[in-house]
């Protein structure tokens, strides 16, 4: 979903490039109809705005409050037929569908033999492309045919179709078993986070001992390994072993280089395989291979084309999610402004396309870098977009680490008046949450005993929770924590007065 809800037609519209809206207007005049029709008026009113406001399209009496509905609906369909009709929409799925959608009209006018030559090429096209969903489909209508009429085919093309089809199936099974356990993970990821104690871990690979199928055919293509790639790298990630997910992950981006061409066909799973390896080389320390794999990647993005909506904003969130972390990972913090504003401007472009969850991780990660580089006002007003945000799909981890920094900023600021009350929200947010962590109830206790500590006593406070936040952050299952939420460094420089940024740039070097 975009950060903001707003009517489906506005944002479609506002998603339109310039040659797409030219093209629309085209489309409508070449159809004959009168360019002042009803959809048409409607079309430019909300190309012309902002905000989706009924009163003012009655208003300018291009409907009826009891039409409005209709026509929306209409306008809706004529720009979305417009669009499958402009080349750079022409994706190969498209083009598949299209020769099927042929072979049923001449089906439908009787042309049978016609009919399955053009399945014939779609069935091919299909089989090349590893789209071996719509292959079953092509041969299952060429069945049709071949069991009602007689065309004369080859004696064996009854047995071919039966093996082809059989072949197919099964194939279609085991990938949509591996996308299915993929989502399940995914899906226990955005609910619960990563594994928190060994029962949550018994618990995932309990999960994935029951549904990864034991054995697995040799035959399996490019779809199938990708699936099966993913799962074990959703599952590793839960579990918090990054080493295995490095593993994996470079399986899935290998898939692709020995495939060259699955990155055209399939760019957003090319992307995403990259931010898998980027996360896991980042909480590894490993800036060497980080830097080589962003410097390849950036390079296979410029010449990646043709792009669309959906790539060129994955792209973007992969993309700068990398460079911050590699900011971080070198101790270049100071250079982060100037990426900063890039991202700013950038995302701006693609807000409409962002969801609410990558988005505010971005937030974060620049309220992070905007900290340590002592930029408390503009960290703490990245915060407050996370904080206050109303979305039920963000991890509560997020949340309620947003919470603990803007606790640092407000200590290291000074702007601490209103901090009692905001220590207030924060322990009630605490005890609402599902999924409590030693860190989450270390660092409502710190904050605590560092308001109410005298001045004289907040060096002591602090080094004593250094220590104890060193002890668990120790375990497996809470380093992650201290990944972006660095509060032992931070720690460090409270009680030995000296700068965070120095501390930093210590640690990763």
């Amino acid at each position: 979903m975009a950060e903001n809800t707003k009517d489906f037609l506005l944002v479609l519209i506002q998603n339109l490039s310039k040659s797409e809206k030219r093209q629309f207007r085209l489309y409508v005049n070449r159809l004959g109809i009168n360019t002042q029709a009803k959809f048409l008026l409607l079309f430019d009113h909300l190309d012309k705005t902002d905000t989706y406001d009924e009163s003012k399209i009655i208003e300018q009496k291009i409907t009826t409050k009891q039409q409005l509905s209709n026509l929306k609906a209409h306008l809706y369909r004529q720009i979305l037929i417009s669009l499958r009709t402009n080349p750079s929409n022409q994706s190969n799925e498209i083009l598949i569908r299209e020769q099927i959608d042929f072979a049923t009209i001449l089906y439908n006018k009787g042309l049978y033999k016609q009919s399955l030559k053009i399945l014939e090429k779609a069935k091919q096209m299909s089989l090349s492309l590893e789209e071996k969903d719509m292959a079953y489909v092509v041969i299952e209508f060429e069945k049709i045919i071949e069991s009602q009429y007689i065309t004369r085919s080859i004696s064996t093309r009854a047995d071919d179709l039966i093996r082809d089809a059989t072949s197919l199936r099964k194939l279609n099974v085991l990938n949509s078993k591996l996308s299915n356990i993929s989502l399940k993970l995914y899906s226990m990821m955005l609910a619960n986070g990563f594994a928190k104690n060994e029962k949550e871990k018994r618990r995932i690979e309990i999960f994935f001992l029951r549904h990864m199928p034991k054995e697995l055919p040799i035959n399996m293509g490019f779809r199938e390994k990708l699936w099966y790639y993913k799962s074990y790298v959703w599952k590793y990630l839960l579990l918090q072993d990054f080493v295995k997910v490095y593993r994996y992950a470079l399986h899935l981006i290998n898939l692709f280089y020995s495939r060259e061409n699955m990155i055209k066909i399939h760019p957003v799973w090319f992307i995403k395989s990259h931010s898998y390896l980027f996360n896991t080389l980042f909480f590894l320390r490993k800036k060497q291979k980080f830097s080589f794999w962003l410097l390849k990647f950036e390079e296979v993005l410029r010449a990646l084309y043709p792009k669309n909506g959906n790539v060129e904003a994955v792209a973007f969130t992969t993309l700068y999610n990398a460079r911050l972390n590699f900011i971080f990972l070198s101790g270049d913090h100071t250079n982060g402004e100037a990426l900063i504003r890039e991202i700013n401007i950038q995302k701006e472009f693609h807000s409409l396309k962002l969801d609410a969850h990558h988005l505010l991780i971005l937030r974060f990660k620049i309220a992070s870098l905007r900290f340590i580089n002592r930029k408390y006002g503009k960290c703490m007003e990245e915060l407050e977009k996370i904080i206050y945000h109303k979305s039920t799909l963000i991890r509560e981890d997020l949340y309620f680490n947003s919470r603990i920094l803007f606790l640092m900023s407000m200590f290291d600021s000074g702007l601490d008046e209103n901090m009692d009350e905001f220590l207030g929200e924060t322990e009630k947010f605490y005890k609402k949450m599902v999924h409590k962590t030693e860190f989450c109830r270390l660092s409502i206790e710190l904050f605590r005993k560092l308001y109410n500590a005298p001045p004289t006593e907040k060096r002591t406070v602090a080094k004593n929770y250094a220590a104890k936040y060193k002890k668990i952050g120790s375990e497996t299952y809470n380093k992650r924590s201290f990944a972006y939420l660095d509060v032992i460094s931070w720690l460090e420089s409270v009680y030995l007065k000296r700068d965070l940024l120095e501390i930093t740039r210590e640690k990763f070097s």
